[in-house]
């Protein structure tokens, strides 16, 4: 029976049920009671479905496909920045996939496979029904421009994973969907431009929104995600005019103190230009706005906050330029560390070595630690700033390059607790290619753990090399820079999608 390529049809009207998303610091969710049974007769016909809609979208990357083990294995663990962590014995599919043997029937490749389509489907609904509801319009192109935005976030994801992809743009009748090919890198590409332009017309400024609002994509937002678009097609001139746009709208600022940035406190903040939103059920179980994503990197043990996957490598302890880079600290939890709430990470026999990636901590709270109260971070200012950087120095202009560099480092230099003459110096160098690999250094430092690694070294072409240097021998140069194609949407199409080279 033909149950998961795509897996469609007949998620929409369940997950109108469970319509719930976070709105600004005070975590004001949409607590609405069942709405009976609704089809597509009588969905979509009124401002607060069309609304109910959107946030169905925003709901689906807070699922465990989404923002879980998957998520972490192919973006952390894949890369240098993390190994599996854990006890030895648990998940092995994750070990496969951060030795480089892990093969098409690995369950966490169809997890991020379903889990985007998933959204993309939910995205192509409200994008196709939206425009038809009588309601105002200003709110009605702002909801359509921020499925866009999602769908293009998928789909940046997904080409990078899995290269050519099927590209499906509305919704399908049952047996289209298992009559899709991939499509040209290329025309993804295409789609993403064209869906974040939409969405740059159509949203607000992060100031436009109502504080309930906040969280919600904005215009800056979209053109973050354009610029790293523009950055994977080394179209450095258009990444250099988005970067600079975000810049001058003086809608964002670095945080003063880096360890702020990850805290609650601090979610949607002022370095924030886009977060999963997330807020831990007021009950004995998860609710519906929680997000695993805290759970499984959480302390394993004493105190038995999660897990414990994700384990911050040996090589990203090396890399940084300094032991007191106040950065090191706010990233890496090691055994015998205080915690924000006051508790100590007590030994942990079970797991050798341990540590944990404090970018994703949160005290204890209702629900046990599957109801996980903290937002992800997707995009926020600092990734801006190193991006315009980058951008800048390809584009011979390395006085411009090094305003933004050391920007960052100037703001890390100051987190530190106590002055350290010294500490994290402004960069000078003017030559193109050094300054190249200062700012490469300098985006592995800042965004450690933030699931951005593994992508970077993709559009830098440097995951074979990095890869063979930190002993992950088993990368084969020409296949593993894109991970297979889940064997069950093979299967489900008829061969009609073709998988990845030497799988």
């Amino acid at each position: 029976m033909k149950t998961n390529f795509l897996a469609h049809k007949k998620i929409f009207l369940p997950v109108l049920l469970v319509l719930v998303f976070a709105n600004g610091c005070k975590k004001e969710f949409l607590d609405r009671k069942p709405l009976g049974q609704l089809t597509f007769d009588t969905f979509f016909q009124n401002e607060e479905q069309a609304i109910q809609a959107t946030n169905a979208v925003y709901n689906q990357y807070r699922s465990f496909d989404c923002a879980a083990l998957a998520l972490l294995a192919c973006s952390d663990i894949i890369s240098d920045d993390a190994d599996k962590g854990s006890v030895p014995n648990d998940q092995p599919p994750i070990q496969e996939i951060d030795d480089f043997v892990a093969g098409p029937s690995n369950s966490f490749f169809s997890a991020i496979w379903r889990g985007h389509y998933r959204a993309i489907a939910r995205a192509n609904l409200a994008i196709q029904n939206i425009p038809n509801v009588d309601m105002d319009a200003s709110l009605r192109d702002r909801l359509v421009g921020e499925c866009r935005f999602l769908r293009a976030h998928s789909y940046m994801l997904l080409v990078q994973w899995f290269g050519a992809l099927p590209l499906i743009t509305e919704p399908l009748n049952e047996d289209e969907y298992y009559a899709q090919q991939r499509q040209p890198v290329e025309s993804v590409y295409a789609q993403i431009e064209a869906d974040l332009l939409a969405a740059i017309t159509a949203l607000p400024e992060k100031n436009g929104y109502a504080s309930k609002d906040l969280g919600r994509a904005t215009k800056g937002a979209a053109k973050g995600l354009l610029a790293k678009l523009y950055m994977l097609k080394k179209d450095y001139a258009n990444a250099e005019r988005y970067c600079m746009e975000i810049i001058q709208s003086n809608q964002y600022s670095l945080v003063p103190n880096y360890a702020n940035i990850f805290t609650q406190a601090y979610e949607n903040g002022q370095e924030s230009l886009f977060e999963i939103q997330a807020a831990a059920y007021p009950a004995a179980v998860a609710g519906p706005g929680a997000s695993p994503y805290n759970m499984v990197q959480g302390v394993r043990g004493t105190p038995n906050l999660g897990w414990g996957f994700n384990r911050p490598s040996d090589n990203l302890v090396a890399a940084y330029e300094n032991t007191l880079d106040p950065r090191r600290k706010a990233t890496i939890i090691n055994e015998g560390d205080v915690l924000p709430d006051g508790t100590v990470v007590q030994d942990n026999p079970q797991i050798l070595y341990a540590r944990y990636n404090k970018k994703a901590w949160v005290p204890s709270h209702s629900g046990l630690q599957d109801n996980g109260p903290g937002n992800i971070r997707i995009l926020r200012y600092a990734d801006i700033l190193l991006l315009a950087a980058e951008a800048l120095n390809e584009n011979n202009k390395q006085a411009e390059a090094l305003t933004y560099l050391n920007q960052v480092r100037k703001r890390a230099r100051d987190s530190s607790p106590v002055p350290l003459p010294g500490l994290l110096p402004n960069v000078t160098i003017t030559d193109q290619a050094q300054l190249r690999e200062r700012i490469y250094r300098e985006r592995r430092v800042e965004l450690a753990m933030e699931q951005l690694r593994w992508f970077d070294l993709l559009r830098w072409g440097r995951a074979a090399s990095v890869m063979q240097a930190v002993g992950k021998t088993n990368f084969v140069a020409g296949k593993n820079e894109l991970l297979p194609i889940p064997q069950t949407e093979i299967d489900l199409t008829g061969q009609l999608i073709a998988q990845n080279p030497n799988y």
